[in-house]
C-alpha cells in the first residue's frame, strides 16, 4: 500500500462526540441495510456498504478498518474508494439488476404513478451513474 492508498484509507474522525456517535450510528444503519440486501433481491449491498464506510471514516478508524477488510466486500468497497472502479462482471451484473428489479417494480409491482416514475427515474440514474461514471477494473479473484 503506497502513501496515497494510506491517505484514503486513514479516517478524519470528527472532533465532535456528537457527531462521531450519530455517524458511527448511521454507518452501521448502512451496513445493516447492507447486509440486509446481501439476502433480499433489489436491495442493493454495495451502495449501503460505500455509505458505512463513508460514515465510519468520519468517526472511527477501527470500524472503517473492519469494513474494508471484510473477506467478501472489503475487496470492492476498497477498490472503488481507490477509485479503480469495480470489475466488468460486476458492472455488467448491477446494470442487470437494476433493469430486473426496477423495471418489475414499475411495470408489476407499483400501481401509483407518481412512485412509477420516481422508481424509474433511480433506475435510470443508477444505470447511467454504473454505466459511465465508475471505471472498469480487470476481472480478478479477490478471494
Amino acid at each position: 500500500m503506497n502513501d496515497l492508498d494510506k491517505n484514503i484509507h486513514t479516517a478524519k474522525e470528527t472532533k465532535n462526540p456528537i457527531a462521531k456517535i450519530l455517524w458511527i450510528l448511521l454507518g452501521s444503519f448502512f451496513v445493516m441495510i447492507g447486509a440486509i440486501g446481501a439476502v433480499v433481491p433489489g436491495l442493493p449491498t454495495t451502495l449501503f456498504l460505500i455509505l458505512a464506510a463513508a460514515c465510519y471514516i468520519r468517526s472511527s478508524q477501527k470500524l472503517y478498518d473492519w469494513l474494508i477488510k471484510n473477506k467478501t466486500f472489503g475487496p470492492y468497497l476498497k477498490d472503488y474508494r481507490e477509485g479503480k472502479g469495480m470489475p466488468k462482471s460486476a458492472k455488467i451484473l448491477a446494470v442487470s439488476m437494476i433493469i430486473i428489479f426496477a423495471g418489475y417494480a414499475v411495470i408489476f409491482a407499483i400501481e401509483d404513478l407518481a412512485i412509477r416514475i420516481l422508481v424509474a427515474a433511480f433506475g435510470l440514474i443508477g444505470i447511467f451513474y454504473v454505466t459511465f461514471k465508475v471505471p472498469v477494473t480487470e476481472d480478478i479473484d479477490k478471494g
